[in-house]
């Protein structure tokens, strides 16, 4: 039976998380919910413009992230996270007041602080014995928030909020609450002696700790954030363009973002709080990566169930987030939480997901590009649906292949231990 102060720590912690990354979503997600109907800048659709440059910025947030991230002091976490946020509103502000074409840069600057927010998140929960369900609900915010902010921003242009003002609006409709989830995060104690004996120390890494860190795990790192980038692309163009595919599909309801991924933010939820029962790290990586691997398959065989006609659009589109969330939470901490917990390895597993995330989303730039230069005439349902076989197929075998790395090398490592 846990002791009444673990409970409260992990009461607080993960509805602190959840809040603060959820409200986070508000200053980001927001231009989502707009379609921008007929609007075209030098021959490319006006939307695809903002989200790509959203997208660019928020991948460079990353590569800054790797540095400032790794380096942080739990002290200057806070303030960080007020300075990102605030400087996205001022951006959403600027696109608001500046007429396009010429707006569409500020979608740059929104992005840039912002992919530093998860990392900073993050750092308040990792290293104690509570992680996985605190994490949980850090990344269970993520994709209820989705859904939920397009569902406000909806709403807003449905009351007459133009939609270069949606996403400014939307973001302050989100500040108090967002400093209420800070003050919250910042109240955390620190890990214990116990977590750091169970969990493996954690601390700032600088440049020399980092490289030291990719070099140790250099084969089935790097297999991995491939993987990773075909998982981060397929999201980010179902969550940029879910209105786009549900409408092709058939459905033209806001409440729809909401109703699909509340059901995938919960389950997600309740099975990676699960492993919180998992004592042996070892054993909990391995149920992780089986984890990801089913979370691709299910993505490749509902879409595949969805063509022949076995499915609903809106049942369909909810299994596609079920699979791919199953995938790519975990890798959003719990993963690198227990995969540096393995290894017994003192780092910051901020680190490692920022690096990953930086590789992420500059394959989601990729995809905007092909898509549209590339693919112009493929519908964005099309498209999507092509994204999901292709997920299915390589991103599973390369997490076989990252996964065989990570347990040849454990072994290799008990077996040395034992002669010592």
């Amino acid at each position: 039976m846990k002791k009444p102060s673990e409970f409260r720590l992990m009461v607080w912690g993960s509805t602190a998380a959840f809040c603060a990354y959820a409200c986070m979503y508000a200053f980001r997600r927001g231009i989502t919910a707009a379609t921008f109907d007929g609007m075209v800048f030098w021959g490319v659709n006006y939307k695809i413009w903002l989200i790509t440059l959203q997208v660019l910025g928020y991948a460079f947030s990353k590569l800054i992230g790797i540095k400032v991230v790794s380096e942080m002091k739990p002290a200057q976490r806070a303030i960080y996270l007020l300075s990102f946020v605030g400087f996205a509103e001022l951006a959403l502000l600027g696109f608001a007041l500046v007429p396009a074409p010429y707006n569409i840069p500020f979608l740059f600057l929104n992005g840039l602080p912002l992919g530093m927010v998860y990392g900073t998140v993050l750092g308040f929960l990792e290293g104690r014995r509570q992680t996985d369900a605190l994490v949980a609900g850090l990344t269970a915010s993520f994709i209820f928030a989705s859904g939920f902010v397009k569902t406000i921003g909806k709403t807003l242009l449905n009351n007459g909020v133009s939609e270069f003002w949606m996403p400014f609006t939307t973001g302050l409709l989100f500040t108090l609450p967002l400093l209420l989830a800070i003050w919250a995060l910042a109240k955390l104690p620190a890990p214990t002696a116990e977590d750091r004996a169970e969990r493996t120390e954690r601390a700032p890494m600088n440049a020399a700790d980092r490289s030291r860190f990719i070099n140790t795990f250099s084969v089935g790192l790097v297999t991995l954030i491939v993987s990773y980038v075909f998982l981060t692309a397929f999201r980010d163009f179902r969550d940029n363009f879910a209105p786009e595919i549900l409408k092709l599909a058939g459905v033209d309801n806001p409440l729809i973002f909401t109703q699909t991924e509340t059901f995938v933010s919960v389950f997600i939820l309740l099975l990676m709080a699960t492993l919180r029962w998992v004592k042996d790290n070892w054993k909990a990586f391995y149920l992780i990566n089986l984890l990801l691997i089913a979370g691709g398959i299910t993505v490749g065989v509902s879409t595949w169930m969805f063509q022949q006609g076995l499915l609903s659009p809106g049942v369909w589109f909810t299994l596609t987030g079920v699979g791919l969330y199953l995938a790519y939470v975990p890798c959003n901490g719990l993963y690198f939480e227990r995969f540096v917990a393995s290894f017994k390895y003192v780092s910051t597993v901020s680190f490692v997901v920022t690096l990953a995330d930086w590789w992420g989303y500059l394959g989601t730039v990729m995809v905007l590009l092909y898509k549209n230069f590339g693919q112009p005439n493929i519908s964005f349902l099309d498209f999507f649906i092509y994204g999901a076989y292709v997920l299915a197929v390589v991103y599973v075998v390369l997490v076989i292949v990252s996964f065989g790395f990570f347990k040849r090398k454990y072994h290799a490592r008990e077996l040395q231990e034992a002669v010592i």
